[in-house]
């Protein structure tokens, strides 16, 4: 990675749009998740609709990617490729997906349950999406990188779960990996301090067991080294005036599940029009 690149009010605002992109694909594929649906299914459906919307499939191509999304059921943690398994009841599954608008990227992520899950899993869930926002509440002027992975880390280790080491969020721009790393754990005080016109994509990747991880010999797959499930969600957030406001949302997806939740107002600068 090269330096740290500040972003204008403008440039954050074009970055909103791309991120805005990944929300709308994000909260129509939320309707279509259910049992017998295939993740290569669920994949052409966001394509398409990425398309329509004027933007190019972010991970498409990336790295020789071979897919419009990255979808993860279960026990894979992330960078799964989509394939013509059905899904089934009661399985969880991370969808990352990425989008290119104006020459800027928007990336995030989300975990959502097929049907009925168990408890436990739902515990998974909440736990690593509300430790998204703790990270979201480090990136705070003058803070450093080891206080947002800090808070992270300390939010899911107090419930027994596993923080991955090896995978990290990242800065994010006219490329979709900026400096700097962010990753999920740290020690507060430590790593390069937050400034304005940063702008983050914070991604938690927290699992039920250990925090080690294995990968598939298609190059890609990232598991949990124990096979019990891992969850995924993902922000991009801009440092605006020494304070963290969401580019993403949610609420596209809360929208197409009837869910009604207040987690992002803290950090919108202005209510959010769907």
């Amino acid at each position: 990675m090269s330096g740290i690149i500040l972003k204008t009010r403008e440039e954050i605002e074009l970055m909103r749009e791309s991120a805005l992109v990944v929300s709308k694909t994000l909260g129509m594929l939320a309707s279509e998740i259910k049992p017998g649906v295939s993740t290569l299914s669920l994949d052409t459906l966001a394509h398409d609709f990425i398309k329509d919307q004027g933007a190019e499939p972010g991970f498409l191509g990336l790295y020789d990617f071979p897919n419009t999304l990255c979808m993860s059921p279960n026990a894979q943690v992330v960078h799964g490729i989509p394939n013509d398994q059905p899904l089934k009841e009661g399985d969880i599954i991370s969808i990352d997906c990425g989008a290119l608008k104006n020459g800027f990227y928007g990336d995030h992520a989300y975990t959502f349950a097929v049907g009925e899950i168990s408890e436990e899993t739902k515990k998974l869930l909440r736990i690593t999406k509300e430790s998204l926002y703790e990270g979201i509440k480090a990136f705070q002027l003058n803070n450093r990188i080891g206080d947002l992975g800090y808070a992270i880390q300390n939010y899911c280790e107090r419930e027994g779960y596993g923080v991955v080491r090896e995978l990290v969020g990242h800065g994010l721009g006219t490329i979709m990996h900026e400096a700097p790393e962010v990753p999920n754990y740290g020690k507060r005080g430590r790593g390069k301090k937050f400034l304005n016109g940063m702008v983050l994509a914070i991604e938690p990747m927290i699992n039920m067991g250990t925090h080690r991880i294995k990968q598939l010999k298609d190059g890609w797959t990232i598991l949990t080294a124990d096979g019990k499930p891992s969850a995924h969600f993902e922000h991009n957030v801009a440092l605006v005036d020494g304070k963290p406001e969401l580019l993403s949302t949610f609420e596209y997806i809360y929208k197409a599940l009837c869910i009604s939740s207040e987690e992002e107002y803290p950090f919108r600068a202005q209510p959010l029009v769907l």
